[in-house]
């Protein structure tokens, strides 16, 4: 079962959102209203995921998900909040945030993701992706991990299915998307995109799209085509 500490200073939204996670089977272990309560509870109760949001009285989500993977870099902290501003999205994941949702997301994908973020992944909400990782190459100035991009060109390209696989990640669509309009499964979208973190000697999903947004394979036509 999944562990999770809401952290947010809106009560009435704090209410709804841990009574559907309880029904959907989901742990809310506890509640805080600002960082400083986060990082305590964090220190207490040690859960799985935390879903923090950003303007909060006192200290703020991003300082406090800094605060926290610096102590419990195996805690997942995923941003949860109203604000869609590119630049606190690269923020949040310069501090070590494992995603960025905003609140108007369904709660079924909500639940998924929280899945997904346990398994490692990063989530984001839908159209977030793209404007991510296209300001990640510009802050970058299109630096890449050694060997990443010079591998993929000389010795290690992408298959077609590979490249048609990272060009839907790199949309913004979730593996479960991606499965349906290939019409592969699940586990054969996660298969591909570790075998292309491997060949373009990657570390995660967000490299990976900034890859392919560095490649231009996110431009229109190259989406129509595949």
């Amino acid at each position: 079962m999944i562990r999770v500490l809401l952290v947010d200073d809106h009560s009435l939204f704090v209410s709804g959102l841990k009574t559907l996670l309880k029904v959907s089977g989901i742990a809310v272990v506890g509640m805080a209203k600002d960082g400083v309560e986060a990082l305590l509870a964090v220190r207490e109760l040690q859960p799985d995921v935390v879903l923090m949001d950003i303007q909060m009285s006192g200290c703020d989500g991003l300082t406090a998900t800094r605060l926290i993977k610096a102590e419990f870099p195996d805690i997942k902290v995923v941003i949860l909040t109203m604000i869609d501003e590119d630049q606190l999205v690269c923020e949040a994941i310069q501090s070590g945030a494992s995603g960025f949702l905003l609140k108007n997301l369904e709660a079924e994908a909500l639940l998924t993701m929280l899945e997904d973020v346990v398994k490692g992944e990063m989530v984001f909400s839908p159209g977030l992706t793209k404007r991510l990782l296209q300001g990640f190459v510009t802050s970058q100035n299109g630096k890449f991990p050694a060997g990443s991009v010079s591998g993929a060109k000389t010795g290690n390209p992408l298959t077609p299915r590979q490249k048609e696989v990272l060009i839907h990640i790199a949309h913004g669509q979730t593996y479960k998307e991606v499965a349906a309009d290939l019409n592969i499964s699940g586990n054969t979208v996660k298969y591909h995109m570790n075998e292309i973190l491997e060949r373009l000697h990657l570390e995660n999903r967000v490299q990976a799209v900034a890859y392919a947004v560095q490649a231009n394979l996110t431009v229109a036509n190259e989406w129509e085509q595949n």
